[in-house]
């Protein structure tokens, strides 16, 4: 007879700083692997974690001044002169533009280019995909509050991970848990992963509660949430309407839970709770 998970399963975890926020990353082990191994393979797997978020950040972080993100501001670098990386983000960032109707933009009011609204996103999609190349099935990466997971804490079994929500008006409580669980698959769409079997494996949060700093208000927003949090099939479209969101207020609710298959919920400027099917359970 099988054992249940919870018996031969125990999780660890271990984190890091990048991207102005703690990024971790936590694995079940089964418990009759030997202590060492156990150890030495998370520590492998968080430094490739590790290494792509750094090398992103090079490139995209504001607060860098040798980033190129920093030298585009400045006008020391032209758009189409930059790397491949930058330019397939600008182009990510201008489609989600167009989807979201401006809710999301890759520009901030002054016409600076920032996508800081995009690349902590790129970076937690692009470090799931090394997991799964790593031959890691069962996993939990949350950066900062941006989580998207595979698998199981106790594999074997249909148990889900759950994600966490913090109350914007006090950060040391939790306003609510979503869980979240299935086996990411390299090379699906979001559509394509949902449809495989409805499957949550990612959820994102923007507010002011947040760094919020790529967050401006489109007219049609009148700031009506302080928070926004997205359950999706994949992290960049619960990252990016989490954003579109709070920046677009009802309007941009009603149009993501129209056009994408989601989960949100949102805290209003009042305290006030609007929360889809999914949140509600």
């Amino acid at each position: 007879m099988q054992q249940t998970s919870e018996t031969t399963h125990r999780l660890r975890a271990r984190t890091f700083t990048c991207m102005g926020t703690v990024i971790s990353l936590t694995v079940p082990t089964e418990a009759r692997k030997a202590p060492q191994t156990a150890v030495d393979e998370l520590e492998a797997a968080t430094a490739v974690v590790e290494r792509l978020f750094t090398e992103l950040d090079s490139i995209f972080s504001l607060y860098r001044t040798d980033s190129e993100a920093s030298r585009l501001v400045r006008g020391e670098l032209a758009l189409p002169a930059a790397s491949a990386e930058m330019r397939a983000r600008y182009g990510e960032a201008a489609e989600w533009r167009l989807l979201t109707e401006g809710a999301f933009t890759p520009e901030r009011p002054d016409g600076a280019l920032d996508l800081s609204g995009i690349v902590k996103g790129h970076a937690i999609r692009e470090a799931g995909m090394s997991l799964l190349a790593l031959g890691m099935a069962n996993w939990c990466l949350n950066a900062g509050g941006d989580v998207l997971v595979s698998g199981s804490p106790n594999p074997g079994s249909d148990a889900p991970w759950r994600a966490g929500i913090v109350d914007p008006a006090d950060r040391r409580t939790l306003l609510a848990g979503f869980p979240l669980g299935g086996l990411l698959r390299g090379g699906l769409t979001s559509a394509e992963q949902t449809a495989d079997g409805g499957t949550r494996v990612a959820l994102a949060t923007s507010g002011s509660a947040e760094r919020g700093d790529h967050i401006w208000s489109a007219p049609a927003g009148a700031a009506d949430f302080l928070q926004v949090s997205v359950a999706a099939a994949d992290v960049v479209t619960a990252d990016v309407l989490a954003t579109a969101i709070v920046a677009g207020g009802i309007p941009m609710l009603n149009r993501a839970t129209a056009m994408w298959d989601i989960e949100a919920l949102a805290v209003r400027t009042n305290g006030d709770l609007l929360a889809t099917d999914g949140f509600r359970q």
